[in-house]
């Protein structure tokens, strides 16, 4: 399969060279910006649906200047009230299926529910003609993953996966820097997820009220797009094989009885991409080490991440850009939108790029394809773990 090279152009619309008065490349190695601020294409407006209260009201649907919320859904009363203030909506549902049913004033739904069910409500979602973004992971089987081809085929819509660290700061920069040519050939990376105390009595994550949630025992390679996309958010390559084993502390009580039947909450894999280079990818629900982080090593640059145990953002190389910090990238979002967000200030950028998409009539860069290309990695790495690290092929897009 031919993997398509991803421009800054799919992101967002860039000044032309010969404005800016100097090169791409010779903007992004003196860490100056590329780009111009967004500014409406038009004064269309998306309606859009908002469905799940805790992830979902980080968003910012209501502070795009071509979107506006018309409706929220969640099950719990406490979250559809945080929904209806965080975007000033007054039509409040008790459940998608609800929404579904009875509103017809929306363009596009933003599901924000519990993973296992990811797969499932956003082809309802596509079946009621409409765009969807999702949480990640976009599914959490082979099965899934077949049926969401099958649903985006059938209908058209458009898709996208809320991927956070595609839109890191150091994501961004990292990306621009490859496509400037500055890692020469970028063979190796390590790429990382860290989560401490997920499935433990002690995480409110994991507990609701007392109930376990769906986060109680879940395997951790089962939520691997935080650790994938910051290879395939650089890169745009295709894991084709992977060996991975897991560990599971044993006095972790959900290790035992969990509905997933999953012994680890810590897993480690090894995947080789399709253009020959390897990765080292971590997903750990135990220890104390928190956060994404990622070190890209080329033959002529290596980029490293700061991390939560101190370690320091560097360039190092030869001809490394001299950077003494990131550079910055928040006066590319519309007006009213330059400002930081969690996930290393990703949620206002996702914001941007789906709506953008859809007013643009074309699919979002995070469309089903990369979607999938971050999430089937993890299913079939966590099987090599079942398996005790045996190697597995990992189909591509066009195989599943």
């Amino acid at each position: 399969m031919k993997i398509p090279k991803i421009t800054r152009r799919d992101v967002l619309k860039r000044a032309p060279i010969t404005a800016l008065g100097v090169s791409t490349s010779q903007r992004v190695l003196a860490g100056g910006t590329v780009g111009t601020r967004a500014v409406p294409s038009s004064g269309r407006k998306i309606r859009m649906g908002v469905v799940g209260g805790g992830f979902g009201a980080k968003f910012h649907w209501h502070q795009h200047p071509n979107c506006v919320v018309t409706g929220v859904s969640d099950l719990r009363p406490d979250r559809r009230k945080r929904l209806q203030d965080r975007f000033h909506c007054a039509a409040a549902y008790d459940s998608m299926e609800t929404m579904l049913k009875e509103a017809r004033d929306l363009d596009a739904l933003a599901i924000f529910t519990e993973a296992p069910n990811h797969e499932k409500h956003v082809r309802m979602a596509m079946e009621r003609d409409l765009d969807v973004i999702s949480a990640v992971p976009a599914c959490l089987t082979l099965e899934e993953a077949a049926r969401l081809k099958q649903v985006k085929k059938a209908t058209g819509r458009k898709y996208m996966m809320a991927e956070t660290s595609y839109y890191r700061h150091y994501c961004i920069a990292a990306r621009e820097l490859q496509e400037a040519g500055a890692f020469g050939e970028l063979f190796y990376s390590e790429v990382e997820y860290y989560h401490p105390h997920i499935g433990r009595r002690t995480s409110p994550l994991s507990f609701h009220e007392g109930q376990r949630t769906w986060r109680y025992g879940f395997p951790p390679m089962l939520y691997p797009t935080h650790s994938t996309g910051l290879l395939i958010g650089v890169t745009d390559e295709r894991f084709t094989q992977v060996s991975c084993l897991g560990w599971g502390n044993p006095d972790n009580p959900a290790l035992k009885d969990n509905v997933y039947g999953a012994p680890f909450n810590a897993s480690s894999a090894i995947f080789q991409t399709g253009r020959g280079h390897f990765c080292r990818c971590n997903v750990f629900w135990e220890g104390t080490a928190h956060g994404e982080r990622a070190q890209w090593f080329g033959t002529k640059l290596t980029f490293y991440m700061p991390g939560s145990g101190g370690q320091p953002f560097r360039l190092q190389g030869p001809e490394a850009p001299q950077w003494k910090e990131i550079p910055e990238y928040r006066d590319r979002l519309p007006e009213g939108m330059e400002y930081e967000s969690g996930h290393g200030g990703s949620h206002p950028f996702l914001t941007l790029e789906f709506i953008t998409a859809l007013l643009e009539d074309r699919e979002p860069v995070i469309d089903l394809e990369r979607s999938l290309a971050m999430t089937v990695p993890g299913i079939v790495a966590h099987r090599s773990a079942l398996e005790g690290g045996r190697q597995l092929k990992i189909p591509g897009y066009g195989e599943i």
